[in-house]
């Protein structure tokens, strides 16, 4: 998945400006206790970091 990809879908199911807050702010276990930011900064796959949003945030299938 292509980071521009990522952060549509970020923007569809958070809303435009609350994607980026989420992003920055929310620490989540399934990223070993990083935000989204932190996991893509330090390498992490951006389809790996949906996914872990999605269990995260129980983001409706049609959607993953």
């Amino acid at each position: 998945m292509r980071l521009t990809v990522f952060w549509e879908r970020m923007a569809e199911h958070f809303g435009a400006g609350y994607a980026e807050t989420f992003a920055r702010d929310h620490v989540m276990s399934e990223l070993g206790g990083r935000t989204v930011r932190q996991a893509l900064d330090a390498g992490w796959e951006a389809k790996d970091v949906w996914r872990a949003v999605c269990s995260a945030v129980n983001v409706q299938d049609e959607n993953r």
